[in-house]
């Protein structure tokens, strides 16, 4: 694989099935595909993909329907405050008769329990206390700090805010098959991420069956606007296209970082499932970043954020945003069979052809000419490297056992002298380690531009500027 890291290998178990929710059938993958500049792992978290998107219904009216999830975490209750129980008061009976001798017991016993509750009073005041020591006043209400989340408040926020940028989009077609031309119709979203009319999709949305772009874009907005569209560019990278609308003034999404996510953080996806529910609204969390997949048209895709926010057919395109409303990523798969496991491209990786798109360049993405294994510990242990984080400059084999060179001849990194075994431990001032994978850190620069690659050979440390290439459509 060229720019492409192999993860280690080992026994895999089985994969799940995955799906593109997105307007066209796809064909069965035909064999491993040839991923450059980014990692192709072999691993449990590798999975291929199902169907795409059913055919749309009867478009609803965009204004009625109104979105709301709340999930209402209660503040944490205060401890009961506890009074003390005052002593049961003895019973006294009595009986004719009664001789001195009792009523001296009597008194005796009456000036005890008197005693007695004066000194509980007098100890609880204060009174006998050492001196120079100080007791506190009883706080009878005294509680835990109270921590309020209010899930649901964060989520309508969100919603209103970028609800408005969310497009439905219904891309028409024809495939050849059996010698005539057959229709295809289906229906993804987007994200609306310039007011001039830019919107950011999945690739997926806007081709047929047969990888061709489709004829006819059809981009509805939430209050109810329809624009015709064309598709400006496709991604090489990942499953990203950009879609342009002649229109100015249109509600844009505010574009967030997905570089700082944490597991665990909320997440928001909007779209149109199935094709029909437009704006739907979902909440859940990041379950995990730098997820691989393997999609059924048999393309790897990498370094995604996985998320339990339901994901279904028709959401493709649309975005994930975080609790303050900002887009931290584009929703482009789901796991079938499965309950909450759904993928989303990080918007991280999306920025560099939104900025090409926006100044009217031509979409393209870097290429360095390599194929890598990312390093992790077992790898280290394996191959008994000097480091545990990096990338591994290395050879890898092909579905029919071909080897494929580690360094692509006539490549960025074969003329700036990289070679088989080298580690790259940076770019820039970036380091290469699980969390900022190569191919990750390599998809923020621009084709044409020269970066300084931070090499260990050996025993070693170089540093090599490299001028970066333009990734080939065909990889």
């Amino acid at each position: 694989m060229t720019d492409d890291p192999l993860r280690p290998s080992g026994p895999a178990g089985p994969e799940p099935d995955l799906r593109e929710p997105q307007p066209f059938a796809a064909p069965e993958a035909t064999g491993e595909p040839t991923a450059f500049d980014g990692p192709l792992p072999a691993s449990a978290d590798d999975a291929p993909t199902a169907a795409y998107s059913p055919p749309p219904e009867r478009r609803p009216d965009w204004a009625s329907p109104s979105w709301k999830h709340a999930a209402t975490v209660d503040p944490a209750a205060s401890p009961p405050v506890v009074s003390p129980v005052p002593a049961a008061t003895p019973a006294v009976r009595t009986r004719s008769g009664t001789g001195p001798g009792t009523i001296l017991a009597a008194a005796l016993l009456s000036a005890v329990l008197a005693s007695g509750g004066t000194y509980v009073l007098l100890r609880s005041s204060g009174a006998l206390a050492p001196a120079g020591s100080t007791i506190p006043a009883p706080t009878p209400e005294t509680s835990n700090p109270v921590v309020s989340i209010d899930e649901s408040s964060a989520v309508i926020d969100a919603a209103a805010k970028v609800s408005p940028a969310v497009v439905r989009i219904t891309a028409s077609g024809t495939v050849v098959g059996a010698g005539e031309a057959i229709p295809e119709t289906g229906v993804g979203s987007g994200v609306i991420f310039d007011a001039g009319g830019w919107i950011l999709t999945n690739k997926h949305v806007v081709l047929t069956s047969d990888n061709s772009v489709a004829s006819t874009l059809t981009v509805e907005l939430k209050d109810g606007r329809e624009f015709e569209g064309t598709v400006y560019g496709i991604d090489t990278l990942t499953d990203l296209a950009i879609v342009k609308v002649p229109a100015t003034g249109l509600p844009a999404a505010p574009i967030g970082s997905s570089s700082d996510l944490k597991v665990g953080q909320l997440a928001i996806a909007i779209g149109s499932p199935l094709g029909t529910y437009s704006n739907s609204v979902t909440s859940g969390i990041v379950s995990a970043t730098g997820r691989s997949v393997v999609v059924q048209s048999g393309t790897r895709l990498n370094n995604l954020i996985q998320t339990d926010a339901a994901i279904n057919p028709g959401n493709s395109g649309g975005p994930l945003v975080d609790a303050a409303g900002n887009v931290i990523g584009i929703n482009t798969a789901v796991a079938t069979g499965s309950n909450g496991i759904g993928f989303a491209i990080p918007i991280d990786v999306a920025k560099p052809i939104m900025r090409q798109a926006v100044a009217g360049q031509e979409l393209a993405r870097p290429y360095l000419g390599i194929r890598y294994e990312p390093i992790d510990l077992k790898l280290k242990t394996e191959k008994n490297l000097p480091v545990e984080e990096g990338a591994l400059v290395s050879s890898s084999q092909d579905a029919s056992g071909t080897t494929l060179p580690a360094v692509i001849a006539g490549g960025p990194a074969d003329e700036a002298g990289i070679k088989d075994g080298d580690i790259i431990t940076a770019i820039e001032d970036r380091t290469i380690d699980g969390e900022h994978p190569l191919d990750l850190v390599l998809a923020e620069f621009e084709p044409g531009q020269t970066i300084t690659l931070h090499v260990l050979r050996g025993t070693q440390t170089l540093e090599t500027r490299v001028t970066l290439g333009t990734r080939p459509a065909d990889l």
